[in-house]
């Protein structure tokens, strides 16, 4: 009897935001998890917006060039009254899953609640709770000072919880067009 391989990958999570976005890998081996590093990228420096989406665009390529992540989850931006707001995330976010793709890494979005759901078992879970969660999960001695950090590595253990599926196959604009032909419009 053969025995199979274990499946080994790594997941990138990241919480887009326009001043400070979060990021967290993780190292999945079989069942185990290991924290590979956590941390914030912080763009409050940059007075521009659209400097800022060019350093999301060059620091998720980096963290993408260096631990060569097998999937990306993102939390998806939650609906709220400000709509200037809302914009500059969903670019936010759009810039990063653009890095993604860009190296061709499949790409997964949660929803806040899901996110909260499924690391503490609360949706409505504050961030303090999230992270306290993730400190004890991971053995984190230090709460960090900018709880995105922590908001990143709970959309990465989010994803392995669901099992790590994206859910869209395809890992290139040419591979989702092969397999969506009737979502091309041809001009004449």
């Amino acid at each position: 009897m053969k025995l199979s391989p274990v499946k080994e990958k790594i997941i990138l999570g990241l919480d887009p935001g326009t001043n400070i976005m979060g990021y967290g890998l993780l190292h999945v081996k079989g069942s185990k998890l290991t924290l590979i590093q956590f941390g914030v990228i912080n763009m409050g420096k940059y007075g521009a917006h659209e400097i800022k989406l060019k350093k999301i665009f060059e620091r998720v390529l980096a963290l993408v060039d260096e631990y060569h992540p097998d999937e990306v989850a993102l939390e998806a931006p939650f609906f709220g009254k400000n709509i200037q707001s809302m914009l500059k995330l969903g670019r936010a976010q759009g810039v990063a899953m653009a890095a993604a793709l860009y190296r061709e890494v499949p790409i997964t979005e949660y929803a806040p609640k899901k996110v909260k759901q499924s690391v503490t078992g609360n949706g409505n879970a504050s961030k303090e709770q999230v992270a306290r969660m993730l400190m004890q999960i991971f053995s984190i001695k230090e709460l960090p000072k900018l709880l995105d950090a922590t908001d990143a590595l709970a959309v990465a253990l989010c994803h392995h919880y669901q099992g790590g599926s994206t859910k869209s196959k395809s890992k290139s604009w040419e591979s989702f067009l092969i397999e969506n032909p009737k979502r091309l419009k041809t001009t004449k």
